[in-house]
């Protein structure tokens, strides 16, 4: 069949699941969305490619990058034309989104819809990342149910890092017991299968630190030689993405899973990324590294256990254990050293966190401050000096030795597990014990290799720098580095093996233009892709009014100017008479304008942080449902991804224009990257990304077409500056208001 004859196919499925949906309304946004993603579906190329036919031209690959403003209806857009295809080509789909919640959307409410309209059936799962899931082992540890005997067994506590070990220590008796309380809680529910072991399944899902100690990680994990391998919640939900041909996952785990088989092959799948938007950052993320120059009492530990568990299973590799991790220690003290010789005016920290920035890192400062304190050098142009490129050399040549005899004892130790069933258990309690502490090795090796990666000439460096931080009892020195430019990042990781691929969101294009997002990407100047605008179906014109509020102050002056905002937004908040929500970009001006609220309207205002976020939004829905005003006070986390149609958000108000925090050393380094290049980061960088995250927080306004709001700004900027007239044009067309504060 050809790729048009395919296009035409899906876009019927897509025709006919529309008109069997229950309260259809015709949207022709949608359907020429639907028609773009058929075309480009169709025309990738899938499977495998003869390899010894060097004649053979390169596999046609087709990649449709697609803006969807809010009202598209952009879910049933992509997945009904991708899932057909999908059915008839007999391939799989995989659907990345930038966050859980829009995962289990999907799962739990539009694909189940698609299901029995779609006329072949179908099977979807949810792929997340494996630290969402209990590990029965742990569980059952620190529930009680099996202490470790035998001379061959470590104390619990051996099973995590030592700073976990001495969290437990310090805490109250009471609260050890309750957590102890809660893990048996859950081992119980788990065992009548009250609990599936999905963290997100709990009815109040644990902080982080309660969920750590019990979260399955890969590095602590022996798969199928595990004595509870048949019962793992992990592996099960392997098995159902096995038999899914739709499977909804995350951007972190598509870019963390790149080769792990853990996800359809992208040259053999069809690929839908939406929230797009968040791609490059994620990238960034994913593909950064830091390693700790200070505490490194886990050197010593994993050391220990993997002499120890080595010498058991009689693996040669150790005998140059002693070597590399005595190295691998005194070298980092060296380099923490260094770094504090070099870069101690910019790290060094306030007198109050005591003499211990002179060496002795990672112990307790004379004066420990009440909290904590980090500060950050960075490296110039990425060049490291010359003092610090042999002590990193010697830190990544014993990380990897170390971790070349680690690789035996683990190969080893898969062996005995798989050769001696009955000794399962306590062989993988060894596994775990040396699994908890191998990921800092893996952290350290892996910023050594990207800080001293020379640069190509005239290419973009890696961003380089260190930290130093008060945390408690302790100051700590810590390296860092991170690609520079996500585009490379993904072009090299991601795009090189996708064929055929969606990508959507409602913020795409930055002032007007899509090319900040095909750079951000690494899709720019790729023939294969194309791109798409489809606007929103509501009049926001009508429906919305953008009041431009011109302050006397500066925003450059935050003192003067957050005074100032804050009298006009109490102003404007007093004739708030349903729901309402302000958005702040930085902590102190929220808690600035918290200060500042009159005795009557502290009942109104709901803060972020002071309840989780989803009991403070259902107390927002309540009090609207019952007649009150009710106001929001939140920052970048609720500034997308938040609906709240209808009278739930009235009025909206933008106090500052959402630049990036100045301090972003990723930021700094392709700043300066880029002036030495003689471009100019404000205009190529720092604007295009304030215009996507603008756009996303006015675009919480209007959210159906029956909505009428206000949105209103305090940062004279938008108005009165050049930058400002392109921000405006990444706007939804509101009714444009300007008044003086």
């Amino acid at each position: 069949m050809s790729a048009q004859q395919w296009a035409d196919q899906a876009l019927q499925s897509f025709d006919t699941v529309v008109q069997a949906t229950s309260g259809f309304r015709s949207r022709p946004g949608q359907r020429l969305m639907a028609e773009q993603v058929a075309k480009a579906f169709g025309q990738a190329q899938l499977g495998k490619i003869d390899a010894d036919d060097e004649d053979a031209p390169p596999p046609d690959r087709a990649i449709a990058v697609i803006q969807a403003g809010t009202g598209v209806g952009k879910s049933l857009a992509y997945s009904v034309p991708a899932i057909a295809m999908a059915l008839e080509r007999g391939t799989r789909v995989l659907i990345s989104t930038a966050t859980v919640a829009l995962q289990e959307q999907l799962v739990t409410k539009d694909l189940p819809a698609l299901a029995a309209h779609i006329s072949k059936p179908f099977k979807f799962a949810l792929a997340k990342g494996r630290g969402r899931y209990v590990c029965k082992l742990k569980l059952e540890r620190l529930a009680g149910g099996a202490d470790p005997s035998g001379e061959d067994e470590l104390p619990d506590d051996d099973l995590f890092p030592e700073e976990e070990a001495a969290a437990r220590a310090k805490r109250p008796r009471a609260e050890s017991e309750a957590r102890m309380k809660f893990y048996a809680s859950m081992a119980d529910a788990l065992s009548r299968g009250a609990w599936d072991g999905d963290r997100d399944t709990l009815d109040t899902p644990p902080e982080a630190e309660v969920w750590s100690p019990v979260g399955a990680e890969a590095s602590s994990c022996t798969g199928k030689h595990c004595p509870v391998f048949s019962q793992c919640t992990y592996y099960e939900r392997r098995k159902e993405l096995v038999a899914a041909q739709v499977i909804v996952a995350n951007h972190d785990l598509l870019l963390s899973s790149l080769g792990a088989r853990l996800l359809p092959e992208l040259d053999n799948c069809l690929l839908v990324v939406d929230e797009a938007h968040h791609l490059p950052a994620t990238a960034l993320g994913q593909f950064a590294n830091e390693a700790d120059l200070s505490r490194l009492t886990w050197i010593d530990k994993l050391a220990s256990r993997a002499l120890r568990i080595g010498q058991l299973l009689e693996v040669q590799e150790i005998a140059d254990i002693p070597n590399h991790s005595a190295r691998l220690r005194a070298t980092l003290q060296d380099v923490a050293r260094l770094v504090m010789d070099i870069y101690g005016e910019t790290l060094n920290p306030p007198k109050s966190a005591g003499a211990n920035a002179s060496g002795r890192f990672g112990s307790t400062p004379r004066y420990a401050t009440p909290y904590n304190n980090i500060t950050r050098a960075r490296i110039p142009g990425g060049v490291l000096p010359e003092a610090l490129i042999e002590p990193l050399s010697q830190v990544a040549h014993h990380a990897d030795g170390f971790l070349t005899a680690l690789r035996a004892i683990s190969k080893a130790l898969r062996s005995e597990i798989k050769d001696k069933p009955d000794e399962a258990r306590r062989l993988s309690t060894l596994y775990a014990q040396i699994g908890a502490l191998a990921p800092r090795l893996e952290s350290v090796h892996a910023t050594m290799s990207l800080l001293l990666e020379d640069t190509p000439e005239g290419a973009a460096p890696a961003a380089k720098w260190f930290t130093l931080e008060v945390d408690g009892d302790y100051i700590v020195v810590k390296a860092h580095a991170s690609p520079l430019l996500p585009g490379n990042t993904l072009r090299n990781h991601l795009w090189s093996a996708v064929r055929g691929a969606v990508l959507t969101s409602a913020t795409l294009k930055s002032c007007g233009q899509f090319e900040f997002f095909l750079r951000e990407t690494g899709l720019h100047g790729d023939a294969a892709v194309t791109t798409l605008e489809v606007a929103s179906p509501f009049d926001y014109g009508l429906q919305g009014t953008f009041i431009a509020t011109e302050t006397q102050a500066d925003p450059k002056n935050a003192q003067a100017f957050t005074a100032e905002m804050v009298d006009a937004l109490l102003s404007d908040l007093s004739l708030v008479e349903a729901g309402a929500l302000v958005l702040f970009t930085s902590r102190d001006q929220m808690r600035q304008a918290v200060d500042a609220l009159p005795t009557a309207m502290r009942d109104v205002v709901l803060v972020q942080n002071t309840l989780p976020r989803q009991q403070l939004l259902a107390r927002h829905r309540e009090r609207v449902a019952e007649g009150l005003a009710s106001i929001i006070f939140g920052m970048q986390s609720f500034g997308e991804g938040l609906d709240l149609p209808g009278p739930l958000c009235e009025s909206l108000f933008i106090t500052k224009l959402p630049f990036a925090p100045p301090d972003d050393p990723v930021g700094e380094a392709r700043a300066e990257w880029l002036r030495g290049s003689g471009r100019d980061p404000f205009i190529e960088l720092v604007v295009p990304a304030t215009a996507i995250r603008l756009a996303q927080w006015a675009g919480r306004a209007i959210r159906t077409e029956e909505d009428r709001a206000h949105v209103y700004c305090y940062d004279k900027r938008l108005v009165r500056t050049s930058y400002g007239q392109l921000l405006l044009k990444g706007l939804p067309p509101f009714t444009l208001e300007r008044r003086l504060a």
